[in-house]
């Protein structure tokens, strides 16, 4: 049996992690087997061409919010080329609506729920059986004779005895490597599939050493750590930091999510000694606000994360990304730009302003009528409006959100924004607000700009800051 395993990934750099779990537990015993992955941007038909022409009995796609719109049209259109084809779907963008997943997409054949590696293994076993015993593939919901079956899922497997991904896969040296030491989250933030998780799962810090060397030796030029809450045992997390410091390769660096309240005196420490680029660290501050923290599961004081993020950014040598997102309960436009203004003062190397995505399966899709959340009906389910916040208000962010990417995220004007933002007396979102008024009613918005133009925008944009202050100020004389 010829299978495909592939997907969209959102961007070339990126890579499939769950596909190449899939092929390591099932490739020793099936020389059959390819994995082969596209991206969003690809031609649909150079992809559609692909598929149809690879020739398999079975393709495999890994879904995620970014690429199932885009997954549905295609699958279906190679199922129209190739009827006897089989398709299967798995990931998260499938697994909390399985069932009516399945009835609404006549082109599905299996849907595998949940963690995937032993129910493929499994499927594929069936598959090549004569008995065809679907009902013994946990987490499978699956057609036959014009029904649908759906079987229960199992207790998950010990993590310790899931196979290094990359034991069979080499790891490209042009893309983002993805690497996961846990599995789960401690916390059950109301807005993430995380919360699903009953239960934190570790590989063994001994392995974890082992999988590292080879990444050491591969010299790839990030190795991203998927692990939700990568130091929720500060014990581990330090073990860890101290290998990747003692072994630096000089190239490679490393991502990890982390919670910043429970960084301690002694990780710290250790971090600052680590070379300039070898750590990044992503920490979702999400909002400043205790009411939403509270809401959406979080501790609600905030300081201790506010504090030891800014510890960390002072050392100097970790690259440092803060997210927050808009659109959660509580949080009206004021009191988010008020979380903005505290966040920003901490001068993390990268912002992020996302916004709330309604996931099936998190506990906030539960709450979308308590909280009057107005969501888009098709992925990434974004927010379009709550009891809190309006519709133009998130519109108003999203034009902030391109200005702070514009010009802080992306680097060179940091001199000037400072002085900018200390010369117009009005805080950082009061001014990265003024500023997206300024860019859009220009309309500099409608097309992709050189850096040297984003320049000249902001000193004609300036130039208006220093005739209104004028203005204002001879107002007042």
């Amino acid at each position: 049996m010829k299978i495909l395993l592939t997907t969209l990934n959102s961007k070339y750099v990126h890579s499939n992690l769950a596909l190449k779990y899939l092929y390591t537990v099932v490739a020793g015993e099936n020389s059959h087997v390819e994995v082969r992955e596209f991206t969003i941007n690809n031609d649909p038909g150079y992809i559609f061409s692909e598929l149809v022409r690879a020739n398999c009995d079975m393709v495999c796609f890994s879904c995620y919010i970014w690429n199932i719109e885009q997954i549905k049209i295609l699958a279906g259109d190679v199922k129209k080329a190739r009827p006897d084809l089989k398709i299967l779907v798995g990931g998260p963008e499938v697994s909390f609506n399985g069932i009516d997943f399945i009835r609404d997409n006549s082109w599905v054949d299996y849907i595998i729920c949940g963690e995937g590696e032993y129910s493929f293994y499994r499927l594929c076993q069936v598959l090549e059986s004569r008995d065809r015993r679907f009902d013994t593939v946990p987490g499978l919901i699956y057609r036959q004779d014009g029904r649908i079956f759906v079987n229960g899922l199992t207790d998950n497997m010990d993590f310790n005895l899931i196979p290094f991904p990359y034991s069979l896969l080499d790891c490209e040296d042009d893309r983002v490597v993805y690497y996961e030491s846990s599995r789960g989250c401690p916390f059950r933030c109301s807005y993430c599939l995380s919360s699903a998780e009953t239960s934190v799962r570790f590989l063994d810090v001994d392995r974890v050493k082992r999988e590292l060397r080879y990444f050491l030796y591969k010299k790839p030029k990030q190795v991203k750590f998927i692990d939700r809450t990568f130091n929720s045992r500060p014990e581990r997390a330090y073990e860890i930091f101290k290998y990747l410091i003692d072994n630096d390769n000089g190239v490679t660096n490393f991502h990890f999510e982390i919670c910043a309240d429970l960084l301690d005196d002694r990780t710290l420490c250790l971090l600052s000694m680590a070379r300039k680029g070898l750590f990044q660290m992503e920490i979702g501050i999400q909002s400043a606000n205790p009411a939403t923290l509270t809401a959406i599961g979080r501790r609600d004081n905030i300081y201790p994360v506010l504090y030891n993020t800014e510890r960390l950014i002072k050392l100097g040598n970790i690259h440092t990304h803060v997210d927050l997102i808009a659109g959660l309960p509580y949080e009206s436009y004021g009191i988010f730009a008020r979380s903005f203004d505290k966040v920003y003062d901490l001068k993390a190397d990268m912002l992020q302003l996302g916004f709330l995505k309604v996931l099936c399966g998190t506990p906030i899709y539960n709450q979308i009528e308590a909280h009057n959340i107005k969501y888009r009906k098709h992925a990434p389910y974004e927010v379009i409006s709550t009891a809190y916040i309006s519709a133009e208000e998130l519109v108003r962010l999203k034009m902030i959100e391109n200005m702070v990417d514009v010009y802080y995220n992306r680097g060179g004007f940091g001199s000037t924004l400072d002085f900018l933002i200390k010369a117009s007396d009005m805080g950082a979102f009061g001014f990265y607000e003024k500023l997206a008024d300024f860019y859009y009613e220009k309309g500099f918005q409608n097309r992709e700009r050189k850096k040297e133009d984003q320049y000249r925008i902001l000193l004609e944009f300036a130039g208006d800051l220093e005739r209104s202050s004028r203005e204002d100020l001879k107002k007042k004389t």
